[in-house]
């Protein structure tokens, strides 16, 4: 099977093009699923570089990627609701770290993928799945966002943020997002009513008026800030920081979940929810894939595609 894996904990140069992986094995409740598209996220950096080692079990030739959209090639004799040929997209993070998604065949739990979005084609639904349910999560779950509220996305030009917008839009919310100029454009488009100026001082200096909910993204300055953004604590959630604990807030690790997959497909489909390509490579260039991504500052997603 042709893939990309390392064997070693590394910078970029631990990827390598293989043509000798073995295929997967077909659990009973397993989708087998033949790539089209997977999606880069700082998190295949952080994985190729062991920053997750003491929390997940690793086991070496490591295919990285958690995103992916493709064709369903197989199904365990468990799974009753997808079959072969059906097109699919999926967050397929396991209870431990090996068969990624940037090789030709992923097996993924069924829990992990849903029908692909009509709207999307398999690149854009190759670079949903990780970085919508972040955002749709964090907003519905951990910050309860609905109509009439004021929220802050930080880093709202990125991955998670780009999403985040829009979930917040459809759910009724007033967007004050944060970025770059370079980007205010691009947020007004995705519907936030008020962009910030990050590198500008202290964001909760910049507001009009306090607001009803925060999503951190950034970690660092801007979460130490975030207390004097918001009416209430509590609805501070930070994706990238556990420390908003402390602070009576919530932090976030997202989880697969076929529900919400599903309700980003009916938002896509229904014109809430566009996805931006930053870049696509071809899978013998993840490595520059992956480059970018731990480079930061990219507006949009990255994705390798397979076919």
């Amino acid at each position: 099977m042709r893939g990309i894996a390392f064997d070693r904990f590394g910078g970029s140069d631990v990827l390598t093009l293989r043509d000798d992986l073995p295929e997967p094995p077909v659990g009973p409740d397993t989708v087998l699923v033949r790539t089209h598209a997977a999606g880069v996220n700082p998190v295949d950096v952080g994985i190729r570089e062991g920053n997750l080692a003491g929390l997940f079990p690793h086991h070496f030739p490591i295919v990285p990627g958690w995103d992916l959209a493709g064709t369903v090639e197989a199904v365990g004799p468990a799974v009753v609701d997808l079959a072969p040929g059906d097109e699919v997209f999926g967050y397929l993070r396991r209870d431990d770290v090996q068969w990624g998604t940037a090789a030709e065949l992923v097996p993924a739990p069924q829990r992990c993928v849903a029908p692909k979005p009509e709207s999307l084609s398999f690149a854009e639904a190759g670079a949903l799945p990780l970085a919508g349910l972040t955002a749709y999560q964090a907003l519905t779950e951990a910050l309860d966002v609905g109509e009439g509220d004021r929220v802050l996305v930080h880093r709202a030009a990125g991955g998670v943020g780009f999403f985040a917008v829009q979930i917040a839009v459809a759910l009724g919310a007033h967007v004050v997002g944060t970025a770059s100029p370079r980007s205010h454009g691009f947020l007004r488009d995705a519907g936030a009513a008020e962009v910030l100026d990050y590198s500008a001082g202290p964001v909760s200096e910049q507001l009009s008026a306090p607001v009803d909910a925060v999503l951190d993204l950034n970690g660092g300055d801007a979460l130490a800030d975030a207390p004097e953004q918001v009416r209430d604590v509590s609805r501070i959630a930070s994706v990238v920081d556990p420390a908003v604990n402390a602070m009576g807030g919530r932090y976030v690790f997202v989880r697969p979940e076929r529900h919400d997959l599903e309700e980003l497909g009916r938002m896509a489909d229904a014109g809430q929810l566009r996805v931006a390509i930053a870049r696509a490579f071809p899978l013998e260039r993840t490595a520059e894939a992956h480059d970018l991504v731990a480079g930061g500052h990219v507006r949009g997603k990255v994705v390798v595609t397979l076919r």
